[in-house]
């Protein structure tokens, strides 16, 4: 009798997980969605919300305006490259600033600045990784925890379209 339970028990977790990964292997990410009030990313197919992550963001609040201002951007943009980061564990760069933002940027005579990334978490042996989790801490970028940044980093392609609202 275990083992009837045993094998109905592993049938059921394989299929449940057969399941999950055909979910993105049938779906196609075609968006990424970061709703800055809610502090979440949104993988989205289709317009179908498809997985969602908590996230940190910069340590001000508002849309970047200018260099330095530690505040993450608002907009359209483009995941454009990816990299291993000494720092950051994986980084994926999005492509600000965009026409609109270089348009501001020129009208009040600031840099716009630049190196906006999706990335994962310091290790860092004095402050654990649930502490970076628990506020917003960049310069500007969006930060995830390292095994959701891995997910994301195996799910989302160069050239995904990323929106950030406020």
């Amino acid at each position: 009798m275990r083992w009837l339970l045993a094998i109905v028990c592993f049938t059921f977790a394989t299929l449940s997980h057969a399941n999950a990964t055909q979910v993105f292997d049938d779906h196609f990410i075609d968006k990424v969605l970061v709703v800055k009030s809610e502090r979440q990313l949104h993988l989205i197919s289709r317009g179908v919300t498809m997985k969602s992550y908590r996230v940190s963001l910069g340590k001000q609040p508002g849309p970047k305006e200018r260099e330095g201002d530690q505040r993450t951007p608002e907009g359209f943009y483009w995941i454009d490259w990816r990299k291993e980061s000494d720092k950051y564990n994986l980084a994926m760069h999005i492509s600000y600033p965009n026409a609109k933002d270089l348009d501001r940027a020129k009208r009040t005579g600031d840099k716009p600045g630049s190196m906006i990334m999706l990335h994962g978490t310091p290790l860092d042996e004095e402050y654990p990784e649930w502490f970076f989790h628990t506020l917003n801490w960049t310069e500007g970028c969006i930060a995830l925890k390292n095994d959701d940044m891995r997910e994301i980093w195996g799910l989302v392609k160069n050239g995904t379209l990323i929106e950030i609202r406020p």
